[in-house]
């Protein structure tokens, strides 16, 4: 697929969400890198870190001008050489994690202080995907879709292959009775880590797993925010004023010492589905690494790196796939 330079690929953006701790995938990481680092700064195929495999998969649709990564202080040393070169503008560091709701509000206010009328598309770094180009074709139509439904967030959302208990699950408003059968459809409930006889239930009823991909305009972001963590928003909007300032760090220092950590699936998707839109996605070989048996699977199927099989033999055998 090919980048274009139309007025409306102009106004897209995305952001990068790499500053979690990552510390259930240590036991692997450990192992792998030889320290404690953060998934999305290791190398577990071989290669690129995850995040560098993010930021190549998203090169595919969009400039890397138009790409802003969220990151966490404590983890410079770690993506300092991965980001180094990046300009100032596309790097947001956070003095601490507080979550994912504190981190997207960050990325939309860069964003927007950058580009005011634009559409955000929002990536975890640290997921496994074999299909770049289909995954990206489907985030090109959901930046369509969200052009079109102006208020809405179009989530995307994984044909699940099993009852997983540790995803969030998107129950449409009806199943989608094949890939091509709806564009997107409204969302009826958003399920946060459902118990395994739910997840069963609702794997039956067509429901899809999360990708916690989310395309739509900044304003339509912010507006959800505003309704569901008024309090977290307007502390973080006081920052605003101080972006690409030498106040910034010590005005975002200040908000963080005070904000509670905050959970973006569970404090907004779950509370506002009304708000929502899902597109299903299937074939593209997707993954949320954020469990060590589920990292394990895919070094497993992606063994390329003769580093990172022996340390899937010797997690395995040791158990640490069951370690938390």
């Amino acid at each position: 697929m090919q980048k274009t330079n139309s007025a409306n690929t102009v106004k897209r953006w995305a952001v990068i969400l790499a500053g979690g701790d990552g510390t259930r995938l240590q036991p692997l990481t450990r192992l792998i890198s030889g320290d404690d680092r953060p998934k999305q700064f290791c190398s577990l195929f071989g290669g690129p870190t995850l995040l560098e495999l993010t930021k190549n998969r998203l090169g595919l649709l969009l400039p890397a001008e138009q790409t802003i990564t969220i990151v966490t202080r404590s983890h410079e040393r770690f993506y300092k050489p991965l980001l180094g070169s990046q300009s100032s503008r596309q790097l947001v560091v956070q003095p601490n994690n507080k979550g994912t709701a504190a981190a997207i509000i960050l990325g939309l206010l860069r964003v927007t202080h950058l580009s005011p009328d634009a559409a955000v598309a929002f990536f975890p770094s640290d997921h496994y995907i074999s299909n770049d180009v289909r995954f990206m074709l489907h985030v090109d139509a959901a930046f369509s879709q969200a052009k079109r439904h102006a208020n809405m967030i179009v989530l995307l959302g994984m044909k699940p292959a099993s009852p997983e208990v540790e995803y969030g699950w998107i129950e449409p408003e009806s199943p989608f009775s094949d890939e091509h059968s709806r564009a997107v459809s409204s969302v009826r409930r958003f399920w946060e880590k459902p118990s395994k006889a739910n997840a069963r239930k609702l794997m039956r009823q067509g429901c899809l797993w999360s990708s916690f991909v989310m395309v739509g305009r900044a304003d339509a972001f912010l507006q959800l925010i505003r309704l569901a963590l008024p309090e977290l928003y307007q502390s973080l909007f006081r920052v605003a004023v101080t972006l690409e300032t030498a106040d910034q760090a010590r005005a975002l220092s200040e908000v963080y010492s005070r904000i509670p950590a905050s959970n973006f699936s569970t404090e907004v998707l779950a509370l506002w589905p009304d708000r929502l839109l899902v597109r299903q996605v299937s074939d593209v070989g997707w993954s949320d690494l954020g469990e060590p048996s589920r990292a394990l699977s895919a070094i497993r199927r992606n063994r390329s790196d003769v580093r990172a099989a022996r340390a899937y033999g010797r997690v395995a055998a040791t158990g640490a796939d069951t370690q938390r």
